[in-house]
């Protein structure tokens, strides 16, 4: 007998649909998988086989052949272990295939029957939802996932029994529906704000224009100076996700497995600090079986490389692309990924080894010392960050003051402001932030009069600036002037927008 059960693959972050064609026939007693599968697939029928077995259902001696279709995409994982079982079980008649109208299958088997957990239910269920499916059967465990997704029925299974019973009208099973203030972006409590930080006012400036615009940041300063207790506060002046960046985000670390059954959807925007020994492939993503790396970990949000010369200079070179492009094309032998990564980049680094250059009352590092431990980060690199800014030791009067800085929420305020007029700007372009301007873009929104033009000209030939440290500038100059309420890019935006881009000089050249 002859039957057919959906379930879906993950491709990058998308999905696909899955059809798991189940045949029995007479012949030798074989049990076949087809269908260019990997290693985890074709061990199914081992698990498949006993689940059955140690569930009730006894496999007669008869030849039994899978299918997994399209034959042409490789399949990976253990989610297609409950669509094969299901399928085996329609074809021997213990289920009809009127139960399974309109639904999607995905689950791993426990020897003993039990449906176990897997990654990346949420975007499947949402491409379920997309192609017109109307209910998924998905791992009690990933249900609270699944049930993000509205306009479709997701029910959790705990085992192959008690899904049979549900299948066949014997046993009742309620759809996961989720309360409607889970399904809100809420506000996180952080335990840290930017009032805690004495003094830095420039550095504080920089952060708020750069987390405004979504632009790339670059601190520089002596150990101790605050670097890490700066960026580690940016999250706190960052707006509310929106409930669609919230599902973006979610699907990304649904595919990671980094999503429990507690945390059905990701609420706050992510703060991602990798160590500086982590490997490229740890950063990027791929690997064997391709998954977001933690530049995709941190789309939306912040990826903070702290001592950012330490880091392998081929592992930070991977960035230029994807902060180019806001997001990482990885390409196997199995097909091409593609992850997204809108970010923005927050690097910390010491001036040189001892950390203290250009003070020579402290630092003892020679020239060629610091020009080598500066050169680790290429002139490419540096002309994709946008702002780069210095952050002094603090002074000990400044350390004593009385009295706390401006508070993260009355921040956020600003940058939330002057975040809706550039969705309002850009509501045709397909865009949100000011960092994402093409050049085409610029000559649009970022228009100089004759005054500005020519300190444009003046900076652009005495910096020795690139064509995309150019653009760069006025893309700030853009978000400088979106934090005042200014339609127009004037000169004193324009001018502060320089001299953020100017800091690399004092010490690459």
């Amino acid at each position: 007998m002859f039957s057919k059960v959906f379930s879906g693959a993950v491709h990058g972050i998308e999905s696909r649909i899955v059809t798991v064609e189940a045949d029995i026939s007479d012949g030798l007693p074989v049990f076949d998988l087809v269908g260019y599968l990997g290693s985890e697939v074709r061990e199914a029928r081992e698990r498949v086989r006993i689940s059955l077995k140690n569930s009730g259902y006894r496999l007669p001696a008869k030849r039994i052949t899978i299918n997994l279709s399209p034959a042409d995409m490789r399949k990976e994982g253990t989610a297609f272990d409950l669509p094969i079982a299901v399928s085996v079980l329609v074809s021997l008649g213990f289920l009809t295939e009127e139960s399974l109208e309109g639904t999607l299958f995905i689950g791993e088997l426990s020897l003993n029957g039990e449906i176990k957990k897997v990654n990346g239910v949420l975007p499947i269920v949402y491409m379920a939802y997309e192609q017109g499916f109307k209910r998924c059967i998905v791992p009690a465990c990933n249900v609270r996932e699944g049930a993000v997704v509205q306009g479709i029925e997701v029910y959790g299974a705990e085992n192959l029994v008690q899904l049979a019973g549900f299948l066949k009208g014997s046993l009742m099973m309620e759809p996961c529906v989720l309360k409607e203030e889970e399904l809100k972006p809420g506000k996180e409590p952080y335990e840290v704000d930017f009032s805690d930080i004495v003094g830095q006012e420039l550095a504080k400036r920089a952060i708020e224009i750069a987390a405004c615009g979504m632009h790339n940041i670059l601190l520089i300063g002596p150990p101790g100076s605050g670097k890490t207790m700066l960026a580690r506060r940016i999250p706190t002046i960052l707006p509310e996700l929106s409930f669609e960046e919230s599902l973006e985000i979610s699907k990304i670390y649904s595919v990671s497995g980094l999503l429990d059954n507690n945390q059905s959807l990701i609420r706050s925007r992510p703060f991602r600090s990798p160590h500086h020994t982590i490997t490229t492939t740890a950063l990027t993503g791929g690997g064997r079986f391709p998954m977001p790396g933690e530049i995709s970990l941190s789309h939306l949000g912040v990826l903070f490389l702290d001592e950012f010369p330490e880091f392998s200079r081929n592992t930070i070179e991977i960035l230029r692309q994807p902060l180019e492009e806001n997001e990482i094309t990885i390409t196997r032998l199995n097909g091409t990924y593609r992850y997204p990564a809108n970010l923005m980049l927050c690097a910390a680094m010491n001036p040189c080894n001892c950390g203290y250059y250009p003070d020579r009352n402290k630092c003892r590092c020679s020239l060629s010392q610091v020009r080598h431990y500066l050169g680790k980060i290429s002139r490419p690199l540096l002309d994709r960050i946008d702002i780069s800014i210095e952050v002094p030791q603090t002074d000990y009067r400044e350390l004593k003051k009385q009295g706390k800085g401006e508070t993260s929420a009355s921040i956020r305020e600003r940058i939330k402001l002057a975040r809706e007029l550039q969705y309002v700007r850009y509501e045709k372009e397909n865009i949100q932030f000011n960092s994402q301007l093409s050049a085409k873009m610029l000559a649009v929104y970022c228009k100089l009069e004759k005054e500005e033009e020519k300190i444009m000209e003046e900076a652009y030939n005495r910096l020795h600036l690139s064509a995309r440290a150019y653009h760069r500038i006025l893309k700030v100059a853009r978000t400088i002037a979106d934090l005042e309420g200014e339609e127009r890019i004037n000169t004193k935006h324009l001018t502060e927008a320089v001299c953020y881009r100017s800091m690399d000089k004092k010490y690459w050249e």
